[in-house]
Protein backbone atom coordinates (compact mmCIF):
# COMPACT_ATOMS: atom_id res chain seq x y z
CA UNK A 1 0.00 0.00 0.00
CA UNK A 2 1.33 3.35 -0.59
CA UNK A 3 0.84 5.00 2.54
CA UNK A 4 1.00 8.36 2.22
CA UNK A 5 -1.31 10.55 -0.78
CA UNK A 6 -0.89 13.98 -2.22
CA UNK A 7 -3.92 15.10 -3.81
CA UNK A 8 -4.12 17.96 -6.51
CA UNK A 9 -7.33 19.90 -7.00
CA UNK A 10 -8.50 18.23 -3.87
CA UNK A 11 -11.31 21.28 -3.76
CA UNK A 12 -13.67 19.63 -6.70
CA UNK A 13 -16.27 17.08 -6.46
CA UNK A 14 -14.11 14.26 -6.99
CA UNK A 15 -11.18 15.28 -5.02
CA UNK A 16 -13.21 15.60 -1.61
CA UNK A 17 -15.20 12.30 -1.88
CA UNK A 18 -11.62 10.51 -3.30
CA UNK A 19 -10.51 11.79 -0.01
CA UNK A 20 -13.28 10.57 2.31
CA UNK A 21 -12.78 7.16 0.79
CA UNK A 22 -8.93 7.36 1.32
CA UNK A 23 -8.59 8.04 4.52
CA UNK A 24 -11.55 5.09 5.22
CA UNK A 25 -8.79 2.66 3.97
CA UNK A 26 -6.17 4.02 6.02
CA UNK A 27 -4.26 6.07 3.87
CA UNK A 28 -2.03 9.61 5.04
CA UNK A 29 -3.80 12.47 2.87
CA UNK A 30 -2.67 15.84 2.20
CA UNK A 31 -4.02 18.49 -0.19
CA UNK A 32 -1.85 21.07 -2.86
CA UNK A 33 -4.52 23.68 -3.03
CA UNK A 34 -4.30 27.59 -4.10
CA UNK A 35 -4.39 29.03 -0.34
CA UNK A 36 -3.67 27.31 3.37
CA UNK A 37 -7.07 25.23 4.41
CA UNK A 38 -7.88 23.93 7.27
CA UNK A 39 -9.74 20.76 7.36
CA UNK A 40 -9.50 16.61 8.04
CA UNK A 41 -5.99 16.43 6.18
CA UNK A 42 -3.17 18.88 5.86
CA UNK A 43 -2.89 21.58 3.01
CA UNK A 44 -0.42 22.78 1.65
CA UNK A 45 -0.03 25.50 -0.88
CA UNK A 46 1.00 26.03 -4.75
CA UNK A 47 0.86 28.88 -6.99
CA UNK A 48 1.01 27.55 -10.57
CA UNK A 49 0.78 30.73 -12.06
CA UNK A 50 4.15 31.88 -9.90
CA UNK A 51 5.60 28.40 -10.26
CA UNK A 52 5.97 27.86 -6.64
CA UNK A 53 5.07 25.30 -4.48
CA UNK A 54 5.44 24.19 -0.69
CA UNK A 55 8.28 21.62 -1.27
CA UNK A 56 7.04 20.32 2.41
CA UNK A 57 3.90 19.05 0.63
CA UNK A 58 5.95 15.82 -1.18
CA UNK A 59 7.59 14.63 2.35
CA UNK A 60 7.02 10.44 2.90
CA UNK A 61 4.66 11.06 -0.59
CA UNK A 62 4.88 8.31 -2.11
CA UNK A 63 1.81 8.60 -4.76
CA UNK A 64 0.86 11.83 -5.81
CA UNK A 65 -3.51 12.12 -7.62
CA UNK A 66 -3.39 14.94 -9.88
CA UNK A 67 -7.01 16.41 -10.25
CA UNK A 68 -6.29 19.77 -10.85
CA UNK A 69 -7.05 21.98 -13.75
CA UNK A 70 -10.28 25.06 -14.48
CA UNK A 71 -13.60 23.25 -14.65
CA UNK A 72 -14.78 22.81 -18.26
CA UNK A 73 -18.28 23.31 -17.39
CA UNK A 74 -18.52 25.93 -14.95
CA UNK A 75 -18.10 29.15 -17.16
CA UNK A 76 -19.02 30.19 -20.78
CA UNK A 77 -16.51 29.61 -23.34
CA UNK A 78 -14.76 32.58 -24.17
CA UNK A 79 -11.32 32.82 -25.59
CA UNK A 80 -9.81 33.56 -22.19
CA UNK A 81 -11.77 30.85 -20.36
CA UNK A 82 -11.01 28.55 -22.94
CA UNK A 83 -6.95 29.53 -22.42
CA UNK A 84 -7.64 28.88 -18.89
CA UNK A 85 -8.73 25.73 -18.92
CA UNK A 86 -5.93 24.36 -21.62
CA UNK A 87 -2.81 26.33 -19.33
CA UNK A 88 -4.07 25.14 -15.73
CA UNK A 89 -3.59 21.87 -16.87
CA UNK A 90 -0.17 22.29 -18.63
CA UNK A 91 1.13 24.21 -15.73
CA UNK A 92 -0.04 22.23 -13.23
CA UNK A 93 1.55 19.27 -14.93
CA UNK A 94 4.48 21.02 -15.41
CA UNK A 95 5.08 22.77 -12.28
CA UNK A 96 4.94 18.79 -10.76
CA UNK A 97 7.07 18.01 -13.16
CA UNK A 98 9.76 20.39 -12.49
CA UNK A 99 9.68 20.22 -8.83
CA UNK A 100 10.43 16.21 -8.89
CA UNK A 101 12.77 16.57 -10.96
CA UNK A 102 14.63 19.01 -9.09
CA UNK A 103 13.75 17.81 -5.52
CA UNK A 104 14.42 14.65 -3.32
CA UNK A 105 11.12 12.79 -3.24
CA UNK A 106 9.84 8.90 -2.64
CA UNK A 107 7.06 9.65 -5.13
CA UNK A 108 6.71 6.22 -7.04
CA UNK A 109 3.26 6.94 -8.82
CA UNK A 110 1.64 9.38 -10.04
CA UNK A 111 -1.71 9.06 -11.06
CA UNK A 112 -3.43 11.72 -13.24
CA UNK A 113 -7.49 12.60 -13.98
CA UNK A 114 -7.77 12.60 -17.57
CA UNK A 115 -11.28 13.17 -19.82
CA UNK A 116 -13.17 10.78 -22.46
CA UNK A 117 -12.77 13.82 -24.45
CA UNK A 118 -9.80 13.15 -25.79
CA UNK A 119 -11.62 11.28 -28.70
CA UNK A 120 -13.74 13.68 -29.48
CA UNK A 121 -17.66 12.78 -30.13
CA UNK A 122 -18.98 9.68 -32.28
CA UNK A 123 -22.46 8.46 -31.88
CA UNK A 124 -21.61 4.85 -33.43
CA UNK A 125 -18.09 3.81 -33.29
CA UNK A 126 -17.08 2.23 -29.19
CA UNK A 127 -13.89 4.32 -27.58
CA UNK A 128 -11.09 2.19 -26.57
CA UNK A 129 -7.88 3.28 -25.24
CA UNK A 130 -6.30 2.81 -28.40
CA UNK A 131 -8.65 4.77 -30.15
CA UNK A 132 -7.32 8.23 -32.17
CA UNK A 133 -7.97 11.38 -30.56
CA UNK A 134 -10.33 14.14 -31.88
CA UNK A 135 -9.92 17.31 -33.59
CA UNK A 136 -12.68 19.67 -31.55
CA UNK A 137 -11.39 21.49 -28.33
CA UNK A 138 -11.81 19.52 -25.71
CA UNK A 139 -9.72 16.82 -27.81
CA UNK A 140 -6.93 19.23 -27.86
CA UNK A 141 -7.18 20.02 -24.84
CA UNK A 142 -7.11 16.91 -22.76
CA UNK A 143 -3.95 15.35 -25.53
CA UNK A 144 -1.85 17.91 -24.28
CA UNK A 145 -2.83 17.20 -20.69
CA UNK A 146 -1.92 13.78 -21.28
CA UNK A 147 1.44 14.57 -23.22
CA UNK A 148 2.51 16.21 -19.94
CA UNK A 149 1.62 14.16 -17.76
CA UNK A 150 3.82 11.48 -19.84
CA UNK A 151 6.66 13.32 -19.37
CA UNK A 152 6.81 12.68 -15.48
CA UNK A 153 7.41 8.85 -16.71
CA UNK A 154 11.14 10.02 -17.40
CA UNK A 155 11.35 10.25 -13.73
CA UNK A 156 10.49 6.66 -13.46
CA UNK A 157 7.80 7.34 -11.31
CA UNK A 158 4.92 4.85 -13.14
CA UNK A 159 2.10 6.71 -14.54
CA UNK A 160 -1.66 5.95 -14.74
CA UNK A 161 -4.19 8.47 -16.24
CA UNK A 162 -7.82 8.03 -15.77
CA UNK A 163 -9.86 8.95 -18.95
CA UNK A 164 -12.87 10.13 -16.95
CA UNK A 165 -16.21 10.12 -18.42
CA UNK A 166 -19.90 11.79 -17.17
CA UNK A 167 -19.85 11.85 -13.36
CA UNK A 168 -22.90 10.87 -11.09
CA UNK A 169 -22.88 12.43 -7.63
CA UNK A 170 -25.51 13.81 -5.43
CA UNK A 171 -23.24 16.33 -3.83
CA UNK A 172 -23.18 18.52 -7.84
CA UNK A 173 -22.37 17.76 -11.31
CA UNK A 174 -24.11 17.06 -14.37
CA UNK A 175 -26.74 14.75 -12.72
CA UNK A 176 -27.56 17.58 -10.14
CA UNK A 177 -27.98 19.67 -13.13
CA UNK A 178 -30.01 17.56 -15.68
CA UNK A 179 -32.05 16.63 -12.27
CA UNK A 180 -33.44 20.18 -11.10
CA UNK A 181 -35.73 21.09 -13.72
CA UNK A 182 -37.05 17.36 -13.83
CA UNK A 183 -37.37 17.78 -10.11
CA UNK A 184 -39.60 21.20 -10.65
CA UNK A 185 -41.59 19.56 -13.45
CA UNK A 186 -39.64 21.06 -16.58
CA UNK A 187 -37.49 18.28 -17.31
CA UNK A 188 -36.73 17.43 -21.37
CA UNK A 189 -34.07 15.99 -22.92
CA UNK A 190 -31.72 18.22 -25.28
CA UNK A 191 -30.71 18.49 -28.35
CA UNK A 192 -32.18 15.04 -30.24
CA UNK A 193 -32.10 13.80 -27.13
CA UNK A 194 -30.29 11.07 -29.09
CA UNK A 195 -26.37 11.98 -28.32
CA UNK A 196 -24.56 8.85 -25.90
CA UNK A 197 -23.74 10.05 -22.48
CA UNK A 198 -20.46 7.54 -20.95
CA UNK A 199 -21.37 8.06 -17.12
CA UNK A 200 -19.12 6.66 -14.01
CA UNK A 201 -21.06 6.86 -10.58
CA UNK A 202 -18.73 9.17 -8.32
CA UNK A 203 -17.78 6.37 -5.99
CA UNK A 204 -17.18 3.83 -8.57
CA UNK A 205 -14.79 6.65 -10.09
CA UNK A 206 -12.92 6.96 -6.83
CA UNK A 207 -12.27 3.46 -6.64
CA UNK A 208 -10.78 2.94 -9.61
CA UNK A 209 -8.04 6.16 -8.63
CA UNK A 210 -7.06 4.05 -5.52
CA UNK A 211 -7.11 0.87 -7.39
CA UNK A 212 -5.08 2.36 -10.00
CA UNK A 213 -2.83 3.83 -6.49
CA UNK A 214 -3.09 -0.01 -5.31
CA UNK A 215 -1.96 -1.77 -8.50
CA UNK A 216 1.62 -1.56 -10.30
CA UNK A 217 0.40 -3.48 -13.08
CA UNK A 218 -1.81 -0.15 -14.42
CA UNK A 219 0.05 1.93 -16.85
CA UNK A 220 -0.73 4.21 -19.23
CA UNK A 221 -4.74 5.36 -20.15
CA UNK A 222 -8.04 3.53 -19.14
CA UNK A 223 -11.48 4.97 -19.61
CA UNK A 224 -12.82 5.78 -16.24
CA UNK A 225 -16.73 4.86 -17.11
CA UNK A 226 -18.88 2.21 -16.56
CA UNK A 227 -19.19 0.68 -19.87
CA UNK A 228 -23.13 0.95 -19.96
CA UNK A 229 -23.38 4.33 -21.97
CA UNK A 230 -27.20 5.63 -22.47
CA UNK A 231 -28.76 8.26 -24.71
CA UNK A 232 -29.54 12.18 -23.24
CA UNK A 233 -33.00 10.66 -23.59
CA UNK A 234 -32.53 7.62 -21.52
CA UNK A 235 -30.82 9.30 -19.16
CA UNK A 236 -33.34 11.63 -18.61
CA UNK A 237 -36.18 9.40 -18.42
CA UNK A 238 -34.29 7.15 -15.73
CA UNK A 239 -34.26 9.94 -13.45
CA UNK A 240 -37.83 11.00 -14.03
CA UNK A 241 -38.84 7.49 -12.97
CA UNK A 242 -36.32 7.34 -9.80
CA UNK A 243 -37.51 10.76 -8.95
CA UNK A 244 -41.18 9.75 -9.74
CA UNK A 245 -41.73 13.02 -11.62
CA UNK A 246 -43.32 13.05 -15.34
CA UNK A 247 -42.06 14.23 -18.48
CA UNK A 248 -43.71 16.19 -20.75
CA UNK A 249 -41.71 18.94 -22.32
CA UNK A 250 -40.64 18.77 -25.61
CA UNK A 251 -36.88 18.86 -25.96
CA UNK A 252 -34.84 21.89 -25.60
CA UNK A 253 -33.68 23.32 -28.95
CA UNK A 254 -30.14 23.52 -29.98
CA UNK A 255 -30.56 27.18 -30.79
CA UNK A 256 -31.54 27.83 -26.70
CA UNK A 257 -28.70 25.90 -25.45
CA UNK A 258 -26.26 27.61 -27.95
CA UNK A 259 -27.77 30.93 -26.74
CA UNK A 260 -27.83 30.12 -23.44
CA UNK A 261 -24.38 28.66 -22.93
CA UNK A 262 -22.46 29.38 -26.12
CA UNK A 263 -19.93 27.01 -27.63
CA UNK A 264 -19.81 25.06 -24.62
CA UNK A 265 -22.92 23.55 -25.84
CA UNK A 266 -21.10 21.20 -27.57
CA UNK A 267 -20.59 19.23 -24.40
CA UNK A 268 -24.06 18.53 -24.25
CA UNK A 269 -25.38 18.56 -27.96
CA UNK A 270 -22.90 15.70 -28.59
CA UNK A 271 -22.25 12.43 -26.78
CA UNK A 272 -19.76 8.95 -27.41
CA UNK A 273 -19.71 5.81 -26.51
CA UNK A 274 -16.67 4.56 -23.96
CA UNK A 275 -15.86 1.74 -23.49
CA UNK A 276 -14.18 -0.25 -19.71
CA UNK A 277 -13.06 -3.18 -20.59
CA UNK A 278 -9.59 -2.30 -20.81
CA UNK A 279 -9.90 -1.72 -16.37
CA UNK A 280 -12.33 -4.94 -16.31
CA UNK A 281 -9.39 -6.73 -17.47
CA UNK A 282 -7.42 -5.68 -15.00
CA UNK A 283 -9.71 -6.65 -11.97
CA UNK A 284 -11.59 -4.12 -11.17
CA UNK A 285 -15.19 -4.05 -10.50
CA UNK A 286 -17.75 -1.71 -10.24
CA UNK A 287 -20.16 -1.11 -7.74
CA UNK A 288 -22.74 0.48 -9.72
CA UNK A 289 -22.73 -0.80 -13.76
CA UNK A 290 -26.31 -0.42 -13.99
CA UNK A 291 -28.11 3.28 -14.55
CA UNK A 292 -30.71 2.91 -12.64
CA UNK A 293 -28.78 1.40 -9.74
CA UNK A 294 -26.46 4.35 -9.61
CA UNK A 295 -29.13 6.51 -9.57
CA UNK A 296 -31.30 5.11 -7.16
CA UNK A 297 -28.50 5.38 -4.47
CA UNK A 298 -28.11 9.14 -5.52
CA UNK A 299 -31.68 10.77 -6.06
CA UNK A 300 -33.44 11.14 -2.87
Amino acid sequence: MSKKILITGASGLIGKRLTEMLLKKGYQVAHLSRSKKSGMVPSFVWDVEAGIIDIDSLEGVETIIHLAGAGVADKRWSKSRKEEILESRIKSTQLLFDTLSKNSNQVKNFISASAIGYYGFGQDEVFVEASPFGDDFLAKVTRAWEEEVDKIAALKIRIAKLRIGIVLSDKGGALVEIAKPIRLGFGSSLGNGKQYLSWIHIDDLCAMFIYAVETAAMQGAYNAVSGEWATNKEMTEAIAKVLSKPLWLPNVPVFVLKIVVGQMAEIVLNGSKVSAEKVKSTGFNFKYPDLNQALKSLLR
